[in-house]
């Protein structure tokens, strides 16, 4: 007895010696400066943009120079991605056949980047061809990671041939959880994340969403056993989140509460741009905008034992006055070949082709969104789906519409060329890119027009662009009633009464479409909006695909290029029409009783009733307890 416990004695002395020795060591270890650079959300866009001051902004040529110029500074930086580096340019169209971003991407030094949910916008099969092409072309390509957002196994509720394609790919192309990386003498955990308002914006990836903060617990313990086992080092760990942050909070601000050990989220998804990070449990949270518009550069002082101070923090801007370096230049320019062959060609069209001279201003995406008003763009966009079907089917369309959320871009003054056209409607591919036709009764179609008054102070995403119709709405009415005046517009400026009971014929993308056939189920039933075919039968959403407008040669109608036809066809120079307003949507506030209850509805006058009904029960209370303080008083 004695014996053993002399040995444990002395196993504890040696632990505490060996604890006593480690100490030490990693409090005199020098520290080292780790620099990360970041970007995320670039969504296709290798070439800079037209800002709305005039100049521009954005183009990986330009963000190459400032990556070259900060390894100058700091020769051991990483540079790393937060995910939707696809869709949303003219080169998405090569996504499965080209795979440029990565291959770009590639080509400026990226270490690692994750999937955003725009990956997944070409559906299964379209990840796993771009995935096997970037793994197969030779080409030095970023590391993906990937934690918690993966396809079924087999065995698992909807494996099949799509999720045997992906998991071949993401192998193929050597998808991990996460990686180690070492840099100047600094170890680097890089892991992947995707959120869950990022899953429900890929409802077609056909992937499996592992909650976030669970994973990222798991990998973050696992690198870091690893690690240790290893290098005998702590690493530094940065999350790769496609998760988003927003006003000071959001998905990627819980996840730092929840999860301990993680010192950095480059933060995407939500396209923030913070220009201080955030701080919580002692993870920073960084974001640097969307589309390439900032470098952001953090740096860090950094011990083996996995201290960290951050020490500096910028967001450098990529704009006009940097030039561009001329191998990206001249990669990306390669690249509108890769677009002209494979894409552009069907159409007749080249990337650079311009349709139309516009001398007007018209709103840029931030004013889309950031109040209710009628848009000149969201009328091009909406008059241009009406046109182009009219022309496809040679059928008449009563009205067509879209939303601020699928407007990427706005249309620029000057030259318009094809490849600004596809940037404003880039949004989805395939069937989500197609315009389709239903038909919705009058009261739907109500209801419809009732959607862009009182679901867009909810989701501004949700504001509605018309054509055909004439209508307004009076922002103080009841929720689902807003709206107080609606008339069909017809070409030539007459006016109808919509019949609640008659059928209209309807055309928006197939975003917008799924987002209408939706509205019952998220309005809890309080509105209805059921979209029919011809013969007034109900079209269920899943069955939306099989009404998309096709040409006589049996081509999709797709969005970006009914804008485009609509703009080629008006002979050189943008309509006057779209110099200003029309008066389609006219936008009041008035607390005029007779302004509130004009042509209120069933919802109004039942809430309305309530109301009255509290009303009497509250003087009732205040009744009673005033006769019952009289009685004790006179008592």
């Amino acid at each position: 007895m004695k014996t053993t416990m002399r040995r444990l004695i002395l196993l504890l002395m040696a632990a505490m010696l060996v604890v006593s020795m480690g100490a030490p060591a990693f409090a005199d270890a020098p520290t080292s400066q780790a620099t990360i650079l970041f970007t995320h959300d670039l969504h296709s866009h290798l070439l800079p943009s037209r800002a709305e001051d005039g100049g521009e902004y954005g183009g990986y040529a330009r963000l190459m120079t400032l990556i070259n110029e900060q390894k100058a500074l700091y020769p051991d930086a990483i540079l790393v991605d937060g995910g939707d580096f696809s869709m949303g340019s003219l080169f998405q169209t090569a996504y499965a056949t080209s795979a440029i971003e990565l291959r770009m991407m590639g080509a400026m030094g990226f270490d690692a980047t994750t999937f955003g949910n725009h990956e997944f916008d070409y559906l299964p099969s379209g990840l796993a061809a771009m995935l096997n092409v970037a793994a197969d072309c030779g080409e030095t390509v970023p590391a993906i990671v990937d934690a918690n957002y993966l396809p079924p196994e087999a065995g698992e509720d909807g494996y099949g041939a799509d999720a045997e394609a992906v998991w071949s790919a993401l192998g193929n192309y050597g998808v991990e959880d996460y990686i180690i990386l070492e840099r100047g003498g600094i170890y680097y955990v890089l892991f992947g994340l995707t959120g869950f308002d990022s899953d429900d914006c890929a409802p077609n990836s056909g992937m499996i969403l592992d909650d976030p903060a669970q994973t990222a617990q798991r990998v973050v313990d696992e690198a870091r056993a690893e690690c240790w086992e290893t290098y005998g080092v702590q690493p530094l760990v940065i999350a790769l989140s496609h998760s988003g942050t927003e006003g000071g909070e959001g998905e990627d601000y819980e996840l730092a509460q929840k999860v301990s050990g993680i010192h950095l989220i480059v933060s995407g998804h939500t396209h923030t741009t913070l220009h201080e990070p955030i701080e919580v449990n002692d993870t920073w949270i960084v974001s640097a905008g969307e589309y390439g518009k900032y470098l952001g550069v953090v740096r860090m002082d950094y011990k083996p034992n996995g201290e960290t101070v951050l020490t500096d923090y910028e967001l450098i801007p990529v704009d006009e006055t940097v030039e561009e370096e001329p191998g990206i230049a001249a990669l990306a320019e390669s690249f509108k070949g890769d677009v002209e062959k494979n894409y552009l060609a069907d159409y007749g069209l080249t990337f650079d082709q311009v349709v139309t001279v516009n001398s007007y201003e018209f709103d840029d995406v931030d004013a889309v969104y950031d109040y209710a008003h009628e848009s000149t763009l969201g009328n091009v966009f909406s008059d241009s789906y009406r046109w182009a079907v009219e022309r496809a089917t040679g059928e008449r369309v009563d009205v067509a519409l879209t939303a601020s959320g699928v407007i990427r871009e706005s249309i620029p003054m000057g030259e318009v060329t094809v490849s600004d056209v596809f940037n404003a409607a880039s949004l989805g591919v395939g069937t989500e890119g197609e315009l389709i036709a239903i038909y919705l009764t009058g009261a739907d179609l109500k209801n419809a027009l009732e959607v862009d008054a009182s679901v867009y102070p909810l989701m501004h995403s949700a504001q509605l662009f018309y054509s055909g119709v004439e209508y307004s709405f009076n922002t103080s009415r009841m929720i689902f009633n807003k709206v107080d005046y609606v008339m069909l517009r017809r070409d030539n400026g007459a006016l109808e009464t919509i019949q609640d009971d008659a059928m209209y014929r309807v055309v928006c993308g197939m975003y917008m479409g799924q987002m209408l056939g939706s509205v019952e189920e998220t309005s809890m039933g309080l509105l209805s909006i059921t979209p029919r075919d011809a013969e007034g039968n109900p079209i269920a959403v899943k069955e939306l695909v099989n009404f998309v407008v096709r040409d006589d040669a049996g081509i999709p109608v797709k969005e970006w290029y009914a804008i485009a036809s609509y703009l080629q066809q008006m002979g050189g120079e943008m309509d006057a029409r779209y110099a200003g307003p029309d008066g389609r949507k006219m936008v009041y506030s008035s607390l005029n009783p007779i302004a509130l209850l004009r042509g209120a509805n069933q919802f109004t006058y039942i809430i309305l009733a309530v109301v009255i009904v509290l009303i009497i029960l509250a003087v009732f209370v205040v009744r009673a307890v005033v006769r019952r303080v009289r009685r004790r008083s006179d008592a």
